[in-house]
């Protein structure tokens, strides 16, 4: 939507018309194109307003569906957010898990591999205690071939298959243990599994809630837009037929001789198409406001201008549109206090227009509280 705002100076940097003008003599004596304007923006004030009222409606209630669903995207995004917090706990708890299963099955492994070998040593030691000594020479010290050995080799054999007898125990016992500790780990890794499983499945299910959302939130701005961009072509439309009234309605009053600077003045303000506008700038390559600029291209065509539009309405002879020439200032508002930008040709004009935008160069609108024309 297109925006003017106040020029900053206000009233009190206003300095007095130069009376070599007999400015506000100028000025009175155009009052019947005043009249004029008048007229035709009475005329085109429905088709402004009858439009807007119709479509505030609809763009108030998409607007207010475009909030909402924003809300939900950021309560969306949070919630993922937090899933993917809920989500990477899981996937840690499942890898202690299955680290743990792994150390038990490592040591499951290595406790039968110790017991198999207690097993082959009793067993080696029991063939050669046979076939050395023999089952009856041990069992029976009258047949054994040395006395004094007997009661050793006895005692051997008792102690090699206790130690055996125990370690088979203790495997038992361990393996129970183990196989449990590993059942419950198991058990542990399939919850954990399935709480990888869920949290996932959430996320999905948020990510695709919010793709949702955002496929819903495109398409209310998209509706929003075709609506703006049909209230700007409206707007625009009024605005070139309200331009071509007052543009062929005729001026009542001659216009004021050419100035030669003007094409200067147009030339030194092009130079700062780009620049930011800024609050009562007047700094070239910094930021103007929009008498700033107009009051220092002026000056770079060595004409001075004071830094207040309302000052350089009445500072400035009344050109009528129809006669405008580069250079002429555009005015707007009481006065032409609010805001003031410069024609270039061709229908447009440059300006500093508000906070937020830069030097541009748009066509010239004649509603918008447009007061006059002025040549300084």
């Amino acid at each position: 939507m297109l925006r003017i705002v106040a020029d900053v100076e206000g009233a009190a940097a206003r300095p007095e018309p130069r009376s070599r003008q007999s400015s506000a003599r100028l000025w009175r004596s155009r009052r019947p194109f005043v009249r004029i304007v008048g007229v035709g923006l009475l005329a085109v004030l429905p088709m402004l307003t009858l439009p807007a009222r119709v479509s505030a409606a609809t763009v108030g209630s998409l607007q207010q569906q475009a909030n909402q669903l924003q809300q939900e995207i950021s309560s969306t995004s949070a919630e993922i957010g937090a899933l993917g917090q809920r989500y990477d706990q899981a996937e840690n708890q499942l890898a202690q898990i299955n680290n743990q299963i792994t150390v038990t099955k490592s040591k499951i492994a290595d406790d039968r591999h110790r017991v198999s070998l207690d097993r082959l040593h009793l067993r080696s030691d029991a063939i050669d205690a046979y076939i050395n000594q023999g089952t009856v020479t041990q069992s029976n010290p009258l047949f054994a071939g040395n006395q004094k050995t007997f009661a050793a080799q006895q005692e051997y054999g008792q102690v090699a298959a206790g130690n055996l007898n125990v370690a088979l125990a203790d495997l038992h016992i361990a393996e129970v243990a183990l196989d449990s500790e590993k059942t419950n780990l198991l058990t542990e890794q399939d919850a954990a599994q399935a709480a990888v499983n869920a949290a996932y499945d959430a996320q999905q299910q948020a990510n695709a809630r919010q793709a949702q959302l955002d496929s819903q939130l495109s398409q209310v701005k998209g509706e929003l837009g075709v609506l703006e961009q049909a209230a700007q072509r409206a707007a625009e439309a009024t605005q070139a037929n309200l331009t071509q009234s007052i543009l062929t309605a005729g001026a009542s009053f001659p216009p004021p001789p050419p100035n030669s600077a003007g094409g200067a003045a147009v030339a030194a303000a092009e130079t700062q198409l780009g620049v930011p506008y800024v609050w009562g700038g007047e700094t070239p390559g910094v930021g103007f406001d929009c008498s700033g600029l107009t009051a220092w291209a002026w000056g770079q065509a060595g004409v001075p201008l004071p830094h207040y539009s309302g000052a350089q309405y009445q500072d400035s002879a009344p050109v009528p549109v129809a006669d405008l020439e580069p250079g002429d200032l555009l005015f707007y508002g009481p006065g032409g206090s609010d805001h003031v930008a410069m024609y270039v040709g061709g229908g447009e004009m440059i300006e500093a227009p508000y906070t937020g935008a830069v030097v541009h160069i748009t066509p010239i609108r004649l509603g918008y509280g447009f007061v006059g024309a002025g040549r300084p």
